[in-house]
């Protein structure tokens, strides 16, 4: 089955002389590069009415309409799998992820993703792109989710993001002791020879800014608040490693964990322990689709994290005792 819709949306000035299909892929983030393209080929995706190639620029100011061509997934089956639902209603599913889920099926992940567990629980999100979500978390880092139930709630969370008006704060513990809170305004692309990875790309990436604050300082690390402006694959990690403050457990950009001289054994061992990145989604906020009131929510912190925090909080405690006597 096939379900067609329109979209316009107006290029926004920092996408200026951008690529038209970077350009689509800024905008309509809830799709695949390759779909896009396919689009534009195919004269779905067009701007200023005309059909232009994909390596075509495009100026600010114009506009860009999609007539979206979207087939029922029926490769994405339904699985009988348990996820934590904080909230559900007519629109929209607020679920708790847990670590080591992937969100969506993809190469290496064919089942047991969130999609299965959601079309299990709510066969009609076939009918919806992408299963209704639109973003996504990484595989090992848990936290809050919103699912559109309806084209309607669709669009206005797409939307939503588009205008950076979804607000998502995270919970997250870097290697060493911070100075202060502050901002990460730089872009972020594919890393030029890891296709894996991203990284900070001044030249071809795209705006990514992160806001961060101190909740607590430790000896050697720092548990911080982590508020999103934009939604960058793999963005707080990035940046917390571009300031040389990685996520703990992060291997894919902080390393090996590196501890600073005096960290007991004790906490050297529960640290490289911790076996995924410590990255926590723990509040949103964004406008119900359906009355455009803010709605907020809030996934308490895993047990691995807090345990995480309760032990470097001992460390603390056993060094200050030691200082005493």
């Amino acid at each position: 089955m096939t379900f067609k819709k329109t979209r316009e949306i107006t290029v926004p000035l920092d996408l200026e002389g951008e690529r038209l299909d970077v350009v689509a892929a800024t905008l309509f983030p809830e799709f695949s590069r390759n779909r896009l393209q396919y689009w534009i080929k195919q004269g779905a995706l067009r701007f200023e009415g005309e059909v232009m190639r994909s390596r075509d620029k495009v100026c600010s100011g114009g506009l860009i309409v999609l007539e979206e061509q979207l087939d029922e997934k029926i490769d994405w089956i339904a699985q009988e799998i348990d996820i934590d639902i904080i909230m559900e209603d007519d629109s929209i599913i607020v679920v708790n992820k847990p670590a080591g889920m992937v969100v969506h099926p993809a190469a290496g992940h064919k089942d047991g993703t969130l999609v299965n567990a959601l079309l299990n629980h709510f066969p009609q999100l076939s009918k919806i792109p992408r299963a209704g979500i639109v973003h996504r978390l990484d595989q090992d880092t848990t936290g809050l989710l919103v699912v559109a139930k309806t084209l309607v709630a669709h669009n206005s969370l797409v939307s939503q993001i588009q205008e950076r008006a979804m607000e998502r704060q995270y919970c997250a513990v870097c290697v060493g002791v911070m100075t202060g809170g502050g901002t990460v305004n730089q872009p972020i692309g594919r890393h030029p020879r890891y296709r894996k990875k991203m990284a900070v790309a001044p030249e071809r990436g795209k705006t990514a800014i992160t806001h961060y604050r101190i909740a607590r300082r430790f000896k050697h690390f720092s548990q911080i608040n982590v508020q999103l402006e934009t939604g960058r694959t793999h963005q707080i990690r990035v940046h917390m490693d571009h300031i040389r403050h990685p996520l703990v457990g992060d291997v894919m950009y902080g390393g090996k964990n590196k501890f600073i001289a005096g960290t007991s054994k004790k906490l050297i061992k529960e640290v490289n322990l911790f076996n995924r990145q410590a990255l926590h989604a723990q509040t949103l906020s964004f406008r119900h689709p359906d009355t455009a009131q803010i709605v907020s929510f809030e996934a308490p912190i895993p047990s691995d994290l807090s345990n995480l925090l309760a032990l470097l909080g001992e460390e603390d405690l056993d060094t200050l005792n030691t200082n005493v006597y």
